[in-house]
């Protein structure tokens, strides 16, 4: 018998937890436009510590569930297991941990579960290159488990999706890129530019880089500090706002303390209000990342009509308000950030702000397109692969 289209559809969504990235925004995003009435969706985490969307979720409806110790398989498939047992049936496991994906999504089809996604959200092979024998002998299990199981794989760019299934992705049909949707709403609303920068210390004439990171290798923030003390050296009325946390923070802290920086530096943690932050105390977004899948700040960044100088191994898949986006490879000396980024200090934009939201409101980076796309996908893929309820 076929899948009937009885409601709502269940759906479980696999992440590390639910704190205040790229990821997890978009989900929030997601679940807060989707019809809830038609689609429930819980969260399972592999972290029992609060996250700063735990308390909206359950607002609106949906569970915070942890399930423990991926770090050892057969805990782990005992607390899953147990899960999907206590909390009921669910028509679609929807992961997004990368390469442990292929884990779940086995655990997954023994507990039943008809629709199993795989979603990729990053291109972590440069930072995969050098690694040990064992650690490519994981990867080669994981990818093989991810192309076993999954019904359906999704990437948030072309490079993300080369990253878990392979440059022959387009070849199978399973796989497709699903682009990071915005709300565009609090990007559009009236902010006190002098109120907000005196809430930071920061003077109203100031110049201000900005960037909106989690503190970890990727990001590239030592070198993002290397070109900040740069340009802080030429202008010294200058700013740098790091939005984010993470493990590396400390070390960059001590960095920002030995450059003498730390009157200029400002760590404003984790922000439920980056749309604010980057209207009212950005003048330039500065991302020199050593490899992303897709970063949403950048694209929320292009929404805020800010200038934007990303490093050249960023998906051209972002360049969507092209005169505000600049990018530079990491080969190139410190110099030539530094000098990208005072001049867009005087970057005259040939596109205003309210031009800049009419492009993306009517591209796939529209939260309404992301909903739209991705139901359509949940229940296509129940008609394929679940029996009648």
């Amino acid at each position: 018998m076929q899948f009937t289209e009885q409601y709502p559809i269940r759906i479980l969504h696999v992440v590390g937890g639910m704190n205040q990235g790229g990821l997890e925004t978009w989900l929030m995003n997601i679940l807060r436009h989707i019809d809830r009435d038609r689609f429930h969706i819980d969260f399972l985490v592999h972290t029992t510590q609060s996250c700063a969307y735990d308390d909206e979720i359950r607002s609106l409806g949906s569970q915070v569930i942890p399930c423990l110790h991926p770090s050892q398989p057969w805990l782990y498939a005992h607390n899953f297991k147990r899960i999907l047992n206590k909390y009921g049936s669910y028509d679609i496991v929807h992961s997004h941990v990368h390469y442990f994906s292929g884990y779940v999504l086995r655990l997954a089809q023994q507990a039943g579960v008809a629709v199993r996604i795989a979603h990729s959200h990053i291109d972590s092979s440069p930072l995969e290159a050098q690694a040990a024998w064992y650690r490519r002998l994981y990867l080669t299990l994981m990818k093989s488990l991810i192309a076993h199981h999954a019904t359906l794989g999704l990437g948030c760019s072309q490079v993300a999706i080369v990253d878990l299934f392979g440059c022959a992705w387009k070849s199978d049909p399973r796989w497709q890129v699903l682009y990071y949707g915005i709300d565009l709403t609090p990007f559009q609303v009236s902010i006190d530019v002098v109120d907000i920068r005196t809430k930071f210390g920061i003077p109203t004439d100031a110049f201000v880089i900005g960037h909106v990171g989690r503190f970890h290798k990727q990001k590239n923030h030592q070198f993002l500090i290397e070109i900040f003390a740069e340009v802080a050296k030429r202008e010294p009325q200058t700013y740098l706002l790091l939005v984010g946390e993470g493990p590396l923070r400390p070390t960059i802290e001590q960095q920002v303390m030995q450059l003498g920086l730390g009157k200029q530096v400002i760590f404003v943690g984790r922000r439920s209000d980056v749309p604010m932050l980057m209207i009212a105390a950005m003048d330039v977004f500065l991302l020199p990342s050593l490899s992303e899948g897709l970063p949403m700040v950048s694209i929320e960044a292009q929404a805020a009509g800010l200038p934007l100088i990303l490093s050249d191994v960023i998906t051209d898949e972002v360049n969507k308000i092209k005169p505000l986006i600049q990018k530079i490879s990491l080969s190139q000396p410190v110099q030539v950030w530094t000098d990208a980024v005072l001049v867009a200090r005087k970057f005259n934009a040939r596109i205003t702000q309210t031009d800049s939201i009419a492009v993306l409101e009517n591209s796939k980076f529209n939260i309404y397109y992301s909903v739209k796309t991705l139901t359509k996908i949940y229940v296509d893929e129940c008609y394929k692969n679940c029996q009648t309820k």
